[in-house]
């Protein structure tokens, strides 16, 4: 990462502060030993406010000599996504100037200043990435330091900088245009990533996914032209392995629906149906930069949902990896179909745990809205460990049932099961307990629907839409899987 960070002990005052876009943090026991509390207080009196307001709401001023000035308090009750929110907030005025450099001040107990200082540092980092945009005039620019004030960390916010660093390249992906991301030109992009970090690199393309009988993957693929759907496979493989983890994605490039065709309104943003995948290259990429003592196999599944001649269609019957027959019911639930053959190829290396990523149902937003990601596991106490690393992390995910008599709905006259129902109701879960039926060797198990991968205004720690969630969600996780002997 380009951004610079300085860090110094000595706390900030008005003469030792330089810097044009400053950000004081404060702890709520220190209301009254921090720079330009005049300034501040002439702003909350003139807004009726006082300044126990600063942990609801951050205040922005511009003082004399031109500089902006945001402060903001983080009580040590709040949790990391309250926390990491009310940054962003704050961070929001400074960055909108786009500024070459950043301060941070941080006050309180030395516990207090450590909490809010990577988070801070963590805020700013994901606010100063410069992500696509094909304006004409962009003028939004990286900052180029960062510099805080209060204390220092001897670790120089690695993790946080790891963390960012995977899911700036989560957000990047996801926000490239269709034409700028199809099959053929982010299986490139993939192959390229896994010469830089040192990952071993596998495709299975059309040609050999028909030879090996994934018929669950080529049904949609050969909706395509070109055919250039394939399944990626990275492997990560430090030195020392404690743990042997598969990182599954969906990687649908643009969703048309296929034969059951999507209406504008909702075909719109399809191209961000890869978003799995590239969570699941964030977590890869993040991970590889902690050096975590992890085997990670990453499993893409890589493909667009199109309509032509070869297009799959509704009552079609066809045959996954693992022999298993589906009837086809509705030609856009397409995202199951492909991960169904990726997860049996992941799980017949065996991992101690598997992670699955996918933007995979409409039920789950219904459920959640885009605050929250819903996530469902064939272990109850994987289902634990994942809210509470959510939690952890501010990225919020909430577990739904597995319970094997929804499976009934997928009862097929002609087929081992049906690939969904037509009523809708809980397809979120319809379509776990789909693909669980392709899990080989009964490997724990963890599938997160990404119902907040994009939301308006930003969402916990990021401001652009597009937010990168699920890659400091599943960091967490696989540092909680090193501290857990069996799920």
């Amino acid at each position: 990462m380009a951004i610079k960070i300085v860090q110094k002990r000595n706390l900030a005052t008005e003469k030792n502060i330089k810097g044009s876009h400053l950000l004081f943090v404060l702890n709520d026991a220190i209301l009254k030993t921090f720079p330009f509390i005049k300034e501040l207080d002439k702003k909350l009196k003139r807004t009726h406010k006082k300044i126990a307001s600063l942990a609801k709401e951050p205040v922005t001023i511009e003082i004399q000599d031109g500089r902006l000035l945001s402060f903001v308090i983080l009580d040590k009750k709040i949790n990391t996504f309250q926390r990491h929110t009310l940054l962003r907030k704050a961070i929001q005025p400074l960055i909108a100037e786009n500024p070459e450099s950043l301060v941070l001040s941080v006050f309180g107990d030395e516990i207090s200043k450590e909490m809010n200082a990577r988070a801070a540092v963590y805020v700013a980092l994901m606010n100063s990435q410069t992500l696509p945009s094909r304006k004409k005039e962009n003028i939004k620019k990286n900052i180029k330091s960062i510099e805080l004030l209060g204390i220092e960390l001897k670790d120089k916010f690695s993790e946080e900088i790891a963390v960012v660093t995977g899911n700036t390249l989560t957000r990047e992906l996801t926000m490239l245009p269709p034409n700028e991301l199809t099959p053929t030109i982010y299986r490139t992009k993939i192959k390229s990533l896994a010469k830089s970090n040192g990952w071993k690199f596998e495709e299975f393309d059309m040609a050999k996914l028909k030879k090996m009988g994934a018929g669950s993957f080529v049904a949609v693929g050969q909706g395509s032209e070109p055919q250039d759907a394939a399944i990626v496979h990275l492997t990560y493989k430090p030195k020392q392995i404690k743990k042997n983890i598969a990182v599954i994605g969906k990687g649908i490039c643009f969703d048309t629906g296929g034969h059951n065709l999507k209406p504008a309104r909702y075909m719109h943003g399809m191209h961000e149906d890869m978003n799995g995948s590239a969570v699941s290259l964030g977590i890869l990429l993040s991970a590889t930069l902690l050096k975590l003592p992890i085997q990670i196999d990453c499993w893409l599944a890589i493909a667009q949902n199109h309509i032509g001649p070869k297009a799959y269609k509704q009552n079609d019957v066809v045959k996954s990896l693992n022999g298993t027959s589906i009837e086809i019911i509705h030609t856009d639930a397409e995202g199951r179909m492909v991960l169904a053959d990726t997860l049996t190829l992941a799980s017949r290396l065996k991992p101690d745990m598997m992670m699955d990523f996918a933007t995979l149902t409409g039920s789950m937003a219904t459920a959640l809205g885009d605050r929250y990601s819903g996530i469902i596991s064939n272990r109850p106490e994987l289902s634990c460990l994942a809210v509470g690393a959510g939690s952890e992390a501010g990225e919020r995910i909430t577990a739904f049932p597995f319970d094997e008599d929804y499976e009934e709905d997928l009862d097929s006259s002609i087929a081992d099961i049906k690939q969904c129902t037509l009523e809708g109701g809980a397809d979120h879960i319809h379509a776990a307990r789909f693909l669980h039926r392709f899990i080989e060797n009964n490997v724990p198990w963890l599938h997160t629907d990404l119902s907040s991968s994009n939301r308006k205004g930003g969402l916990g720690a990021a401001l652009s839409e597009v937010n990168g969630f699920g890659v400091n969600f599943g960091i967490h996780m696989l540092k909680k899987s090193l501290e857990t002997k069996a799920y």
